[in-house]
């Protein structure tokens, strides 16, 4: 398998992650995202979107981070982590209905935050208060829907880690960074999962490269 993009993307890491969650080699081909490299035709022939990542395993390309998750975790089933519960059809539904609530609800106003507070700055220009506050509004109402969960569960679909978490952590990660982190941090139950997730010997093996945070998907 190769991975095409750069380690700091936060999408590129999902995908490492669960790369490593199964034990499973790869070769990182790294794309400039700086210089645009993610824009010139050789990359847009994987990618017609121009982003990060993409995925090829043998005749096969890839993009979009969860789909190459998912297939990663559907091929590899037997190997390292479980991350899908693919031998029981309901705690599997589980595992896809909170991955849809990590797309749908949490990484729009993460990733907003994360746009403004990072990327923005590395632009050269100036953060939108007003961006950042919506989006952290939103995101404190997903976080207390995880509270709760979380005081039932260890993990979002259960008590075994998933894609579900997986999906979470790079941009936490960023978020962790910024002077915004009490969203997390007071609210024990999350907390206490994040400092799980990001204890995990695959995060570890990630988390060197997460530096900066470019615009990916």
């Amino acid at each position: 398998m190769k991975v095409y993009g750069d380690e700091m993307s936060a999408s590129v890491a999902r995908v490492l992650l669960c790369l490593h969650e199964k034990n499973t080699e790869f070769e990182l081909v790294p794309v400039n995202l700086f210089a645009c490299h993610h824009k010139l035709p050789p990359f847009l022939s994987m990618n017609p979107f121009g982003q990060v990542p993409a995925l090829q395993d043998d005749d096969l390309t890839l993009f979009e981070s969860r789909a190459i998750t998912a297939y990663i975790a559907e091929k590899h089933r037997d190997k390292g982590t479980d991350l899908t519960r693919h031998e029981n059809s309901k705690e599997a539904a589980i595992v896809k209905l909170w991955s849809e609530v990590e797309a749908h609800h949490f990484n729009p106003a993460i990733f907003a935050v994360i746009h403004q507070l990072i990327v923005v700055p590395l632009q050269g220009e100036s953060p939108d208060a007003a961006i950042v506050e919506k989006n952290l509004e939103k995101l404190g109402k997903v976080l207390d829907v995880y509270e709760e969960r979380l005081g039932k569960t260890k993990y979002l679909a259960g008590d075994t880690y998933t894609l579900a978490d997986l999906h979470h952590v790079p941009y936490t990660y960023y978020f962790m960074k910024t002077s915004h982190a009490g969203l997390i941090n007071d609210r024990p139950n999350v907390k206490a999962w994040w400092e799980d997730l990001c204890s995990r010997p695959a995060f570890l093996k990630v988390s060197p490269g997460l530096t900066v945070a470019p615009t990916t998907n």
